[in-house]
């Protein structure tokens, strides 16, 4: 036994990989109803998550920046934990599906077909969660500060140029990838907490982009800067004039389209070159 090839746990590298590449296989073989339905929830965690970063950054401005982000960062770790611990479909991690495309278990029109009932049924979980914050009236939180908060963090999210975003979102979900992939090495609910805290920490921290996340972040900052009463503007000494640029056009044009597609570069780089090293070389071996 080559002991460099085995991590803590005794599970190989090698194994982690055909864990992967099984699960991929499993999750193009689910009824399309209940990945649709594990995507909801999944949707919904990483709202939850992006909720507690907003909160725990909201007032912070005595605090060091990167102390604040990192703070942020463990607060937003709690969306992938959900995900892996309770069960969900996620976009961002599916894209490792591409692992079993790849040695021809499924087909690309089983990928595709994936991708989209998990990316439609992310988006409405946190869909529904920014319904579920505005009847909460969460932006009065702190005399208002956390409204302000959640549209300052929306705002900055669409002035990336087109480039920037898609590399900030190939960033992001190599950490998220590497994060569910840790996983796959642990056998109990704490070792999986502990390994995922620090890359998801990490790309939070960061400023990388997750398009699901943004999926409940923008929108957020959309209806509070479209319904807020005057009454909120008064309070924050602010005006929706200041936050303008939160559209829905700018969105998905300066964020969600370059963010999704960089999420799944990021994953296939992951995904492909595990595939690469464990998967096909020994395949070529035989």
């Amino acid at each position: 036994m080559k002991l460099d090839k085995y991590n803590a746990n005794g599970i190989s590298a090698e194994e982690m990989a055909v864990k992967a590449e099984v699960l991929g296989i499993a999750k193009v073989s689910k009824p399309l109803w209940q990945s649709f339905y594990l995507a909801i929830t999944a949707g919904v965690f990483i709202a939850i998550a992006f909720v507690f970063y907003t909160t725990v950054t909201t007032g912070s401005a005595g605090i060091p920046y990167g102390l604040v982000k990192f703070i942020g960062g463990i607060a937003f770790s709690l969306g992938l934990i959900l995900v892996v611990v309770c069960g969900g479909e996620l976009f961002t991690s599916s894209t490792l599906i591409l692992i079993a495309r790849a040695n021809n278990h499924i087909s690309t029109a089983q990928v595709l077909k994936n991708w989209l009932v998990v990316y439609l049924g992310n988006t409405l979980g946190a869909l529904f969660l920014v319904l579920l914050i505005w009847l909460a009236q969460q932006h009065l939180v702190n005399n208002g500060a956390w409204g302000i908060n959640a549209m300052s963090i929306a705002q900055h999210k669409i002035h990336h140029s087109f480039t920037q975003a898609l590399a900030l979102g190939i960033l992001c979900n190599v950490m998220v990838c590497l994060a569910v992939w840790m996983a796959f090495a642990c056998s109990s609910v704490t070792d999986k907490v502990v390994v995922m805290l620090l890359p998801i920490s990490m790309f939070v921290a960061s400023g990388f982009e997750h398009c699901i996340a943004n999926l409940f972040m923008v929108p957020l900052g959309i209806v509070i800067k479209t319904f807020a009463a005057a009454e909120f503007w008064s309070l924050t000494n602010s005006s929706p004039g200041q936050f303008s640029d939160l559209t829905f056009a700018n969105f998905i044009l300066n964020n969600l389209i370059p963010v999704t597609i960089g999420n799944i570069i990021g994953g296939a780089l992951v995904g492909l070159a595990y595939w690469k090293i464990y998967l096909r070389l020994n395949e070529e071996k035989k």
